[in-house]
C-alpha cells in the first residue's frame, strides 16, 4: 500500500506511527501481518484509520517481533489511547460539558489546525487554579499623553 506524505496528517496518532515504524524497520505489510500473526489486510485498515486503535495483544506482539525500546511501547499505546473514537461520558458529567461536547460533534470536522492548538492550550489550563500560577498576561503598557503627542 502506498500513503501519499499529504495523507500522513489525516491519520490517526496510532495509524501513523505504525506506518512510521514499519517504514523505519523496512518491511513490508504482508511481511509484518506474517511476523505478528495477522492478516495482511488488518494491518493495512490500522495504518489508513480505517480500523480503530488495536489490543494491547496487538501492540505486545508488534513490539516483540520489532524489538522495540520501552520508550516506543509507551509511545504506541499512547497512540492507541489518542486514536479512540468513542468517548464515554461519567453520570455526573455537568451540563456545560455535554453541551461542549454537542458543539465540538458538529463542528469537529471543520476544525482548523490553529482552532485544535487553541482548545488544547485551554484544555491545559489546571482548573481551580489562581492568577499566580498562570502564565501571566502581557499588558501593553499605556502611553502618558506626553508620550503620545511626540
Amino acid at each position: 500500500m502506498f500513503v501519499r506524505s499529504n495523507q500522513l496528517g489525516h491519520m490517526s496518532p496510532f495509524a501513523h506511527l505504525l506506518h512510521d515504524l514499519r517504514m523505519r524497520h523496512g518491511i513490508r505489510q504482508s511481511e509484518l501481518a506474517e511476523l505478528i500473526g495477522y492478516e495482511q489486510s488488518y494491518i493495512s485498515a490500522l495504518e489508513v484509520g480505517l480500523k480503530g486503535p488495536p489490543t494491547p495483544e496487538f501492540v505486545e506482539r508488534l513490539t516483540s517481533v520489532l524489538r522495540l525500546t520501552d520508550a516506543d511501547r509507551q509511545k504506541l499505546n499512547q497512540a492507541a489511547e489518542a486514536s479512540q473514537r468513542k468517548l464515554v461520558i461519567d453520570h455526573d458529567t455537568p451540563q456545560e460539558a455535554y453541551w461542549l461536547l454537542n458543539d465540538l460533534r458538529h463542528q469537529f470536522s471543520a476544525l482548523t489546525s490553529t482552532q485544535i492548538r487553541v482548545i488544547r492550550d485551554v484544555l491545559q489550563l489546571r482548573p481551580g487554579g489562581d492568577v499566580a500560577t498562570r502564565d501571566p498576561v502581557r499588558r501593553l503598557k499605556r502611553r502618558t499623553r506626553q508620550e503620545a503627542t511626540m
